[in-house]
């Protein structure tokens, strides 16, 4: 299916693909699938909810057949679509479930607009900045003065080549996979900070994590669970970044018990 997101000040009319299993008349879920992946990748957990709730995936703008964003958006810009979304689907008081940056567009929702779902479940989610070692800002204070010494002698087109090619080369995977657009959308969602949201997310929150999660480990998802009021924190051992994946059977019990309570 398809919904046309328009009217939302400077951002681009956006075709959102999304899909819908489970039944009419029965609470309602929306799942948000985090960076570099798609609503299929979401699908484990919508056929095991389907069962009881009606169950909305959203490719977010990007990624999937969803269309692209025409600019940088922020996680603040996503928050805004996926609360149209709700609107104009007529969507009453769902539970929101995000893997990654699914999570963040959560947090933003809850924290910087105020909405206030049924509940929440956040899956491995972003949104903690990390601290950066020595050697990061280093190779940042090494890479703006080679900028600035490319700009005195180089030409313009010259100049912004070799500052993409120097980027590139630089960047994470994530990163380097992006179009130029969703480039400029990665650098913009990675470099925010949204602790600030979590004492503002007032409703139920399920945390789920894998303990060997690399990409947001642990750390930060029991800086989530002091921050946020109502939460509860369950680490699924031997599972990664792809919790939900990696002990599907075990997150889809936990997930029911949550939803049931």
């Amino acid at each position: 299916m398809n919904l046309n997101i328009k009217d939302l000040n400077y951002l681009n009319n956006i075709d959102i693909n999304y899909e819908v299993a489970g039944e009419d008349n029965v609470e309602t879920v929306i799942l948000l699938h985090g960076w570099g992946a798609n609503l299929k990748t979401m699908f484990p957990i919508s056929k095991h909810l389907s069962k009881k709730y009606k169950v909305y995936s959203i490719d977010l703008p990007g990624f999937g057949k969803s269309s692209e964003p025409n600019s940088g958006y922020t996680v603040s810009d996503y928050s805004k679509i996926v609360l149209k979304f709700i609107e104009l689907l007529n969507i009453e008081d769902p539970t929101l479930i995000g893997h990654s940056f699914g999570g963040r567009v959560i947090l933003k929702m809850g924290g910087e607009f105020g909405y206030s779902p049924k509940k929440i479940i956040l899956i491995d989610s972003a949104g903690i900045k990390p601290k950066r070692s020595i050697n990061y800002y280093l190779k940042v204070y090494s890479f703006k003065a080679t900028k600035g010494i490319m700009k005195l002698i180089y030409n313009k087109e010259k100049y912004e080549k070799t500052v993409a090619a120097l980027r590139l080369k630089a960047g994470s995977p994530d990163y380097k996979a992006a179009s130029e657009n969703m480039k400029k959308v990665f650098v913009n969602v990675v470099n925010e900070d949204l602790k600030f949201c979590l004492p503002k997310i007032t409703v139920p929150t399920l945390l789920i994590w894998g303990e060997n999660d690399k990409d947001t480990p642990v750390k930060d998802a029991k800086i989530f669970d002091k921050l946020i009021p109502d939460s509860g924190l369950i680490i699924l051992k031997d599972a990664g970044h792809f919790s939900y994946l990696d002990k599907l059977d075990e997150f889809n019990v936990i997930v029911s018990k949550f939803m049931e309570g």
